[in-house]
């Protein structure tokens, strides 16, 4: 539906141009967003809750075997991501957001191992986009091409 590929680890505010792209493809917002915990913030949050998405967002990295979404981060100060974190814990083990790692991550090992992408061969920052975009487009056209047999 939408990629982005930039130069900076902290990819939070990649997520409103995202989710604007979604728009633009499909004709419509969506009604829901799952995000890793790179996504999460108070204007990200706010973004979503004015949009009228549902977020679904880790508001902080949580360790195996915690039972806090937001690890070990203090949110004391963050009313959106606080009730992020309590949204994330109280659906437990049904939470919307443990999908994520059963539709999303895959997609990047699929894109690796299946379609033997490992490093790009262009250079330049417009140019690996292009690259990224040409990638992720043959990769769901050849999905869908399965999907129909």
């Amino acid at each position: 539906m939408a990629h982005r590929l930039v130069t900076n680890a902290a990819d939070a505010r990649a997520l409103v141009p995202l989710i604007d792209d979604v728009r633009a493809h499909l004709g419509r917002k969506p009604r829901e967003l799952s995000g890793d915990a790179g996504f999460a913030n108070e204007a990200n949050l706010a973004a979503l809750q004015v949009r009228g998405i549902t977020g679904y967002l880790a508001p902080g990295r949580a360790r195996h075997g915690e039972a806090d979404a937001a690890g070990r981060r203090r949110l004391t100060k963050m009313p959106l991501m606080s009730a992020m974190a309590v949204r994330l814990k109280r659906a437990g083990r049904r939470s919307r957001y443990r999908l994520r790692k059963q539709v999303v991550e895959p997609v990047f090992g699929q894109i690796k191992q299946a379609r033997s992408f490992r490093q790009f061969l262009l250079r330049g920052l417009d140019q690996v986009r292009g690259e990224w975009a040409m990638i992720c487009t043959a990769h769901n056209l050849l999905k869908l091409a399965n999907a129909g047999r």
